[in-house]
C-alpha cells in the first residue's frame, strides 16, 4: 500500500496539463519540473537523474512524465530489494498510457488503475497474477493489511499452477475476483481482526475495522491500549482509527497512540454524541458506538472501549480531523523567499484564509484550495473565520507577506483568540511558520543596514495614536538605533513621514543614509539609498519599506554609481 505522497517528474512544459490532471486524484502529489522548461511546478530540479534517484531512495512514489526508458536506465543501478520499491510508473506526455514499471509489492498497479481512470484510458499492467486472479494479492486494497508477504510468492505461483483456496471471513474484493475458491481448498485465505500466526499455505489479511475510542486523560495511554489489544486477542494492524470526544483534541494521550499506532485520530462534536449519551452510554462508549455502529467490547478502563465494525472503517468519513491554523509568512514577494515549511503547508492545507494580494503570491500553491479572500484591513474577521474553519476540522493556512508575526496576523489571531476565548477554538492546532521579513530582504538587497541594534517601527495611525508612535520615534532616534518604517505612507496618510524625518533629524545629520526598497521580490522592485533630508512622503507607500541609518551606518560608492550601506558592528574603531 502507498503512504507517501507520490512526486510527478516531469522534463517540459507540454506535460504539464496531464500532470495537474493526475494531481486531482493524487492531492498531496508534489510536481517536479525541469527548471528552464518548466513553470509552475512545485519545485524545481537541475539533473534529473539526482533527482529521481534520491526521491525513489527515501521510498517516494514516482510518476514520470516521459518515456519509460528513462526512467528504468535511470533507475537500475540501484535496484536492490523488492520488498522495499517504491511505485514507479512512466506516462505518456500526452496522457495515452499509463505504465506500471516498479512497486508491484507497493500497490503500483492499483495507481495506475487511478490514473488511467482520470487519464480515461487503460493501464498497461502486465502483471500475471493480478491478471489471471483478478486481484493483486499482495497489495491488498486500503483497510485490508497482508499480515504475511513473505509466503505469498509461493502461495501466487501455486494458484496459478492450479491449486484452490478457501476464503475464511469475509472481503469484498477477494468474493469479486478470480481466485479459484473451493471450500475444500488446499491454501486458505484468512480475513480476520483477531491475532493468528500465519502459515506458509495460509495468507493472513487484516481488515481496519477496529475503533478504539478514549474519552479522558490516561497516564501511559499507549502501552495501556497496547495491552488492551493483547488481552482482547486483537491484531493491532486492524485498528483503523482513534476516536475522542472534539473537546479531547487537544490532548497529546490522544495523539501519541494515534502516532504509535500509525493511525489518523477523528473526533466527534458534542451533537453527534448527544443521543448516545442520554441512552446512558459512557463518554467513551458513545464514541466506540458512532465510529463502529456496534457495542463496544468489555473494557477495564473507563475512559477506553473498543469497538468491531462490520466492514472495513474509513476514518476519512468517520467525525473530523482536528483542526490545524497555520500562520504563515511568503515572505516579500516571489517564492525564491518562501521557506520549504511555508511551501509544505500550502500544499496541505484545506483553505487559504488572507489579503488577495497576498493570496496571489502565493501563485499554483493555491490550486486546489478553498480561497477566502478579504481587505487588508479586515484583519480581526479573517482571523475570526480561520479560527471557526479550524474549529470544524479544516486545516487553515493565514496568508501573510514577509514574517506572520512582524506586523502581520500571527499577532492578529492570537488576540482574536485572547479577547472572544470560544471553546471550540481551544481544541485547534494552532502553528507559526515564520517568512523573511521585508527588512531582512531590503537590508539584503543593499548590503547590510541591520548590522547592528536596530528596531522596527510602523507609522500607520489606525491602531495605535501618533503620539505613541512620535515618542517611539523619538526614543529610537535618541538611543541611534538604525530604525526599519513599515507602512510609511498610504492614500489617506501622507504626513506621518515628513513628521518622523523632522524627528529625526534633531538626532541624525542631514547625509544620514535612507534605503528605500518598494515591492521586494515583485515585478518592479527598486532598492535604493538617499540622504534623510531628502525623505518626502512622495518618496514611498504601502508597498516601501524604509530603512533609516544609525549615526554609524556607511556607505561605499561602487563604480557603476550604485552604493552598498552597511552598519558596523563595532561601535568604536578598532585599536591599530
Amino acid at each position: 500500500m502507498m503512504n507517501v505522497a507520490p512526486a510527478i517528474v516531469i522534463l517540459g512544459q507540454n506535460s504539464v496539463t496531464v500532470a495537474r490532471k493526475i494531481t486531482t486524484v493524487l492531492p498531496g502529489a508534489t510536481l517536479y519540473g525541469l527548471a528552464g522548461r518548466t513553470s509552475g511546478v512545485d519545485v524545481s530540479f537541475t539533473n534529473f537523474g539526482e533527482t529521481l534517484r534520491e526521491l525513489f531512495a527515501q521510498g517516494t512514489p514516482l510518476i514520470g512524465i516521459c518515456a519509460a526508458g528513462i526512467l528504468i536506465r535511470t533507475l537500475a543501478p540501484i535496484l536492490s530489494d523488492k520488498q522495499q520499491e517504491p511505485p514507479v510508473l512512466a506516462v505518456a506526455e500526452d496522457g495515452s498510457a499509463v505504465v506500471p514499471l516498479l512497486g508491484g509489492l507497493g500497490g503500483v498497479n492499483d495507481l495506475a488503475r487511478r490514473i488511467a481512470e482520470v487519464l480515461d484510458v487503460k493501464p498497461a499492467i502486465t502483471t500475471t497474477g493480478d491478471l489471471r486472479l483478478g486481484t493483486t494479492l499482495l497489495s491488498p486494497p486500503p483497510g485490508y493489511h497482508l499480515a504475511n508477504p513473505d509466503d505469498a510468492k509461493k502461495f501466487i505461483s501455486d494458484l496459478l499452477a492450479g491449486a484452490q483456496v478457501k476464503l475464511e471471513g469475509t472481503a469484498a474484493w477477494l468474493n469479486h475476483s478470480k481466485l479459484p475458491i473451493d471450500p475444500q481448498g488446499d491454501l486458505t485465505i484468512q480475513v480476520t481482526e483477531r491475532l493468528v500466526t500465519p502459515t506458509a499455505n495460509c495468507l493472513v489479511y487484516h481488515p481496519a475495522t477496529i475503533a478504539i475510542a478514549i474519552s479522558g486523560i490516561i497516564d501511559d495511554a499507549v502501552t495501556l491500549v497496547q495491552q488492551l489489544l493483547v488481552d482482547a486477542a486483537l491484531e493491532k494492524a486492524s485498528v483503523a482509527g482513534i476516536f475522542a470526544p472534539i473537546t479531547a483534541a487537544a490532548d497529546p494521550a490522544i495523539h501519541a497512540v494515534a502516532s504509535a499506532l500509525g493511525v489518523p485520530a477523528r473526533f466527534f462534536t458534542p451533537n453527534q454524541l448527544e443521543s448516545l449519551l442520554l441512552q446512558g452510554y459512557s463518554p467513551a462508549q458513545a464514541v466506540a458506538i458512532a465510529a463502529t455502529g456496534t457495542s463496544p467490547l468489555s473494557s477495564s478502563s473507563p475512559d477506553i472501549a473498543i469497538a468491531i465494525a462490520p466492514q472495513p472503517i474509513d476514518p476519512n468519513t468517520i467525525g473530523q480531523p482536528r483542526g490545524r491554523l497555520a500562520i504563515i509568512g511568503t515572505g516579500p514577494g516571489g517564492s525564491q523567499w518562501m521557506s520549504p515549511e511555508v511551501k509544505e503547508i500550502l500544499k496541505s492545507a484545506t483553505d487559504l484564509v488572507g489579503y488577495k494580494t497576498y493570496l496571489d503570491l502565493v501563485g499554483s500553491l493555491a490550486d486546489g484550495k478553498q480561497r477566502h479572500e478579504s481587505d487588508n484591513r479586515e484583519e480581526e474577521a479573517r482571523a475570526k473565520m480561520a479560527l471557526d474553519l479550524a474549529a470544524i476540522g479544516r486545516y487553515v493556512a493565514v496568508v501573510s507577506s514577509g514574517d506572520p508575526g512582524i506586523y502581520a496576523m500571527a499577532a492578529a489571531v492570537f488576540e482574536v483568540c485572547d479577547r472572544y476565548a470560544k471553546p471550540e477554538w481551544d481544541t485547534i492546532d494552532i502553528h507559526v511558520a515564520p517568512g523573511i521579513s521585508a527588512m531582512q530582504a531590503a537590508a539584503a538587497a543593499i548590503g547590510a543596514p541591520l548590522g547592528h541594534d536596530f528596531c522596527a517601527i510602523s507609522l500607520s495611525d489606525i491602531l495605535k495614536p501618533w503620539s505613541a508612535i512620535a515618542q517611539r520615534i523619538t526614543a529610537a532616534a535618541e538611543a541611534d538605533f538604525v530604525i526599519a518604517f513599515y507602512n510609511p505612507v498610504s492614500k489617506e496618510r501622507t504626513w506621518q513621514l515628513a513628521e518622523a524625518r523632522n524627528i529625526l533629524l534633531q538626532h541624525r545629520t542631514p547625509d544620514t543614509p535612507v534605503v528605500l526598497a518598494r515591492n521586494l521580490g515583485r515585478p518592479g522592485q527598486t532598492v535604493k539609498a538617499i540622504a534623510l533630508d531628502q525623505l518626502t512622503p512622495a518618496s514611498a507607500d504601502m508597498r516601501t519599506i524604509i530603512l533609516v541609518g544609525s549615526t554609524k551606518t556607511r556607505t561605499i560608492k561602487r563604480n557603476n554609481d550604485n552604493i552598498w550601506v552597511y552598519t558596523p558592528r563595532r561601535y568604536t574603531e578598532p585599536q591599530a
